[in-house]
């Protein structure tokens, strides 16, 4: 049983994680959209309401709360808690907190509400992938995992992913001109 548990757990977190991923990019080319001339802008925007509602109400909150589902269940059934179980949902309850900040930005959005540039939504955008990186790390190496390495690989990360979004940004400001 554990296993199919197990299957079933990394099944929706790969589900609720595509959705994390593309959500930010939706909510950037939908920030991008109010740029453009006022009849494009508003067919773009009426199509990206759309996308943005299947994506998140369809398949995103249904896979988190399916993988919120799957993992106290397997816990369960190891019938303990190990010291890296604790690390990692310490970084599951950060993954959660994101997705309710998703959701935040998802619903003004969809009132025609537009906070943040696009640069802030590429920025945060990557905050999935750090997430993504520690918690499948923390469960894949558990108590074997050096620490210190674990957390100068994860700073590292953020590092690289900082200066591939800059890089980005100059690269396409030599375009615009």
């Amino acid at each position: 049983m554990y296993n199919y548990i197990k299957a079933l757990h990394i099944i929706f977190m790969v589900t609720w994680f595509a959705g994390m991923f593309y959500m930010p990019r939706l909510f950037i080319y939908n920030t991008e959209a109010g740029d453009k001339p006022t009849l494009e802008q508003s067919v773009l925007r009426a199509q990206f309401k759309i996308m943005s509602r299947r994506l998140w109400l369809g398949i995103t909150w249904p896979s988190a709360l399916l993988t919120l589902l799957f993992g106290p269940w397997l816990w369960y059934l190891m019938g303990s808690m190990p010291n890296w179980l604790m690390i990692k949902l310490l970084f599951v309850a950060g993954l959660y907190l994101y997705h309710l900040s998703l959701h935040v930005i998802y619903r003004q959005q969809q009132q025609g509400i537009f906070k943040f540039s696009s640069q802030h939504l590429r920025l945060w955008n990557e905050l999935a992938t750090v997430f993504l990186f520690a918690i499948v790390f923390i469960a894949v190496a558990k108590d074997g995992l050096v620490w210190i390495r674990a957390l100068a690989g994860l700073i590292a990360l953020i590092l690289l992913l900082l200066l591939a979004i800059n890089v980005y940004k100059r690269l396409r400001s030599r375009h615009s001109r």
